[in-house]
């Protein structure tokens, strides 16, 4: 089974490198901010590609301001966003700071948020601190809570160490089970591995059997200071769609109650016949990603923590003196946008999955070829090609009888 190639897009299209200053006008909407509150970690995953997770570094509350200052009167701004405290552990730092936090963000919507932009809050954690007080925190700022777990303890603990080398995945199951009780919906970031492949039953039945029913699926890759991923080993490809294909048929017989976020992409763009021309990861300030220093980057939250040969580091700007436009006219910017487009405009000539992929991540492009100027990754042949081969073929023997 195949997919039709997407139709190029026009000349005017947003990745034209002829005129960046007049593609300000298509740069955004502004959909994710992620901010570092702290870029400490309280646990030491052996595939983490943050370089800095060992130091207690902490959003200073003088930038609270400035970074919403330039949130809300930034043109890129559309009529919703959501901000994710991520890239460090958040609840590593005290409910009292995010107290602090949120008080002087209602204020600056009361002084800067002269459009009414809807805001929302996201919290990305380990789930080991979470306890009765911080479920209070969350359901009375309505904070949505994403947990990093990786199945069952055999494999979660594997890789997700504290720095003394222990495992911890009860302390993430006690967080949940706090969440559960306080009936606090959540969702469960996984990260496979070439140690997960040979577990799809046991995998699925741990999270179903703990209620746990909307999943996500990272694959471990190549990137930041984590240098080499298990999924590249000779033979892996065939045993990860094996994984997938049996994942399908577990998450199939549920009719619905068990959602994987990779199939219900997939299946969103074949019934309702859309077609991707980018995604927020290759598109200029879809995303934003701030550190604890309000230094700001856009394209994949996880360039602002890492340098490269080839680029340096991805800082843009920061919020005490640049604005996001500004920084639109600076060199590296122009360099990074330029190569980001070249390698989206490779692939939509080459790839016939970029309608359901966008060109892809150019991190992963980096790490994987040396430049974003490139096309295809291990990433994109798990990610996307993989899992959509996959649910054709399986919806197509349904619909076949």
């Amino acid at each position: 089974m195949t997919i039709a190639k997407s139709t190029p897009t026009s000349e005017s299209a947003i990745f034209s490198n002829e005129d960046f200053a007049i593609a300000l006008s298509q740069f955004g909407p502004i959909s994710l901010v992620v901010i570092q509150p702290t870029s400490f970690c309280n646990l030491n995953c052996d595939y983490c590609y943050l370089p800095d997770r060992h130091l207690k570094n902490r959003l200073s509350l003088n930038l609270v301001e400035p970074i919403f200052k330039a949130i809300f009167t930034s043109r890129f701004l559309g009529d919703y966003f959501t901000v994710c405290w991520h890239a460090g552990e958040p609840l590593a730092v005290p409910i009292s700071f995010y107290e602090a936090v949120f008080e002087q963000i209602e204020e600056a919507e009361r002084q800067f948020n002269t459009r009414q932009a809807c805001l929302m809050h996201s919290i990305q954690t380990n789930g080991i601190l979470i306890d009765s007080a911080w479920c209070d925190f969350f359901q009375k700022h309505d904070i949505h809570v994403g947990i990093s777990l990786d199945g069952p303890a055999f494999l979660h603990d594997t890789h997700r160490r504290t720095r003394k080398g222990l495992g911890s995945h009860a302390s993430t199951m006690r967080g949940i089970a706090c969440l559960q009780e306080h009936k606090i919906p959540f969702s469960v970031i996984c990260v496979i591995t070439a140690d997960s492949l040979d577990y799809p039953d046991e995998i699925f039945n741990f999270f179903w059997e703990n209620g746990i029913t909307d999943v996500g699926f990272n694959m471990e890759e190549t990137e930041g200071v984590h240098q080499s991923s298990s999924l590249e080993r000779a033979g892996v490809e065939e045993r990860y769609r094996a994984f997938i294909e049996r994942f399908w048929e577990l998450t199939a017989q549920t009719d619905g109650a068990f959602k994987v976020r990779e199939f219900e992409s997939i299946c969103s763009l074949i019934y309702s016949g859309d077609r991707l021309d980018k995604t927020d990861m290759n598109a200029p300030f879809a995303i934003v990603s701030i550190d604890h220093q309000g230094n700001f980057s856009t394209f994949d939250p996880e360039l602002l923590s890492v340098k490269t040969d080839r680029y340096g580091d991805f800082i843009l700007g920061n919020v005490l003196k640049d604005t996001f436009e500004s920084v639109c006219y600076g060199e590296k910017f122009q360099q990074i946008y330029r190569d980001i487009a070249t390698g989206v405009r490779e692939c939509r000539h080459t790839c016939q999955y970029f309608g359901i992929c966008g060109g892809g991540a150019g991190s992963n492009k980096y790490w994987e070829n040396g430049t974003f100027a490139s096309s295809e990754t291990k990433a994109c042949r798990y990610r996307i090609k993989a899992i959509a081969d996959i649910v054709l073929e399986e919806l197509e023997n349904v619909f076949s009888g």
